[in-house]
């Protein structure tokens, strides 16, 4: 692999790791690994850039300035969560994570219920996270 695409994955992971770990706060490997496997899975099937939908404010509440989450995208490239969704988005980048959330596409938190929603049965419940195709 070229030096530059080692940087760009790296640039890339750190983005992912950032906005996973602001909407999963890291509760478990499980659901860090599902959101992850959502987003490959969404730039799948759209055939949308993995920044593009990294960077969707309307699917990721965290990337929205008003949002309790917001803060948690600058978290320390130290921590130990953070970490953790970092090497998962190098896993998912390097082709070697798994689906782990049955083909998902999209996902909210339980406390919410969006309108898209309604009409659909989640296949996936991780952690407070619920998982659509």
């Amino acid at each position: 692999m070229q030096p530059e695409n080692v940087n760009a994955n790296f640039v890339l992971a750190d983005k992912i790791a950032r906005v996973v770990y602001a909407e999963t706060f890291a509760k478990s490997l499980r659901v860090v690994e599902a959101l992850t496997s959502m987003i490959f899975n969404q730039s799948k099937q759209n055939v949308e850039s993995i920044i593009d939908i990294i960077s969707d404010y309307k699917q990721f509440e965290s990337l929205c300035d008003n949002s309790a989450r917001h803060n948690l995208l600058d978290v320390d490239s130290n921590n130990r969560e953070f970490q953790m969704c970092f090497r998962v988005a190098m896993r998912m980048l390097h082709g070697n994570l798994p689906d782990m959330c049955n083909r998902a596409t999209k996902f909210h938190r339980d406390e919410f219920l969006p309108k898209w929603a309604t009409a659909r049965g989640y296949v996936a419940d991780i952690d407070g996270l619920l998982f659509y195709q």
